[in-house]
């Protein structure tokens, strides 16, 4: 079975008990690690528990391909539902799996990380096909993901996020769930004492602030100004503080959504309004003026083009095995280089 993105949050919750097993597979190793951890806590909240939870490599299953299904039927010598997780899991597990969907009775929930299979994969293919088995992708997060990640953890600590910080924050975030999780982390613990409650832009410049990440910022101005030597200039200082360009390659595409909007609302219509509809604009100074100058610059049809472009760009950077530096360099240049026109 294969779980859709809309299914998972309530698949993490409470798994459909007649699943066996789950492959869980992605190029997010953070997200991977941290579903798998949720998933495999609906069966044992504590994971360290040397009766219900078993830790197996992957590896090892290549020479015992009963295992898993032996494992499925194991009782726990204290009692109580086990846990088998499978770590890392790739092809040498196929024969396993295959075992444990055709076994007879058993109880124990077997969790699989499998890393970032293929459509082609042996391992990804058996769990998205056995009704008793169930496959769960985790990609690297959206805006919207992101969003609720930041705004969830604060929550959760009694902290709001405002506005201008969330989309500040959801910038520099990204790529790896674990990552995203551990900056969250940090900066709840930065403002721990504060009996405001309230993340401000300062506080998340504070903790979570690095030259290349805000170097991202100088890139997206520059890539839209058509200003071809500064952006040089920017790309350098990014990629020499050690920037990812998958961050930057969704930095640019935020921000063309962000004018697409804009100039949508505004067509035929008052540019001021517009933008008090989008969420996360800026409201005043420089940084406002850039982006009204980005919004003559850029009309509709000359963003949508930008748009396919930013989302070709970041397709390969996932597949192809090109250098993602140099495939962000050239899209932000050719963008330029149209803005200039």
């Amino acid at each position: 079975m294969k779980i859709e993105p809309r299914q998972v949050d309530a698949f993490l919750k409470k798994p459909d008990p007649k699943i066996r097993g789950v492959v869980i597979h992605g190029n997010d190793d953070g997200l991977i690690a941290e579903r798998a951890a949720q998933l495999a806590k609906t069966v044992c909240e504590d994971l360290k528990d040397p009766f219900r939870v078993v830790d197996i490599a992957g590896d090892a299953l290549k020479g015992d391909p009963a295992r898993l299904a032996d494992e499925f039927g194991a009782m726990s010598l204290i009692g109580g539902r086990r846990v088998i997780r499978v770590r890392p899991a790739g092809e040498e597990s196929a024969a396993a799996l295959e075992n444990l969907a055709q076994a007879g009775a058993g109880d124990a929930l077997i969790i699989l990380e499998g890393g970032n299979l293929t459509p082609r994969s042996g391992l990804r293919s058996l769990a998205e096909t056995e009704p008793n088995l169930a496959a769960l992708p985790c990609y690297a997060d959206t805006t919207e993901d992101l969003e609720r990640l930041v705004e969830g953890a604060a929550r959760a600590e009694g902290f709001v996020v405002e506005e201008d910080a969330l989309a500040w924050m959801i910038d520099r975030l990204g790529g790896d769930r674990g990552q995203s999780r551990s900056e969250i982390d940090k900066l709840l613990l930065y403002k721990a004492d504060d009996a405001s409650k309230t993340i401000s832009l300062g506080d998340a410049a504070a903790v979570l602030g690095d030259t290349s990440a805000m170097d991202i910022d100088d890139v997206v101005g520059a890539t839209f100004d058509g200003d071809l030597v500064t952006l040089d200039r920017a790309l350098d200082r990014v990629f020499a503080e050690g920037g990812n360009a998958v961050q930057l390659v969704r930095a640019l595409q935020r921000h063309a959504d962000q004018l697409h909007l804009v100039s949508g609302h505004a067509r035929g219509g008052n540019m001021e309004a517009a933008m008090f509809k989008a969420r996360g604009l800026p409201r005043g100074g420089p940084v406002r003026r850039r982006f009204e100058g980005h919004l003559r610059r850029w009309p509709l049809t000359r963003l949508g083009l930008a748009l396919t472009r930013i989302l070709d760009a970041e397709l390969e950077c996932k597949t192809t095995g090109l250098p993602d530096q140099a495939i962000a360099r050239r899209l932000c240049l050719s963008l330029a280089r149209a803005a200039g026109r």
